[in-house]
């Protein structure tokens, strides 16, 4: 299990990344940020948004809405040429042939998706 540490650093750089977007449009505000974050991408929400909380502080991201959007984990099966659900670990197996995968299409983002500045 990640550390409050690791969602600082990672909230820290997101904001810089906000910040500095919102200084070159000359933003008065930023009203949303929505973040994506994988299933897989070893991040706690509930530690990102405390982290967000202090991060934020006398900024003009404070008051900001964070919205986290979960992406789920989705593994693809070469044999059956489909992809399905999974929960956690390196290796899946397929639900419908059992054929073992490591094909991870989904759940590993961590993305700043959208800001709303004013």
């Amino acid at each position: 299990m990640p550390s409050p540490m690791h969602e600082l650093g990672i909230m820290e750089s997101a904001i810089n990344t906000v910040l500095e977007q919102a200084s070159l449009l000359e933003a008065k505000k930023v009203i949303r940020i929505v973040l994506r974050i994988g299933s897989l991408a070893g991040v706690e929400p509930d530690s990102l948004r405390f982290a967000f909380d202090v991060v934020t502080r006398s900024t003009i991201a404070e008051g900001a809405l964070l919205e986290i959007c979960n992406v789920p984990a989705r593994a693809y099966c070469r044999n059956c040429k489909e992809e399905f659900g999974v929960d956690s670990g390196f290796i899946f197996t397929c639900p419908t042939c059992g054929e073992l995968s490591g094909q991870l299409h989904q759940g590993k983002e961590l993305e700043l998706k959208q800001i709303e500045m004013a």
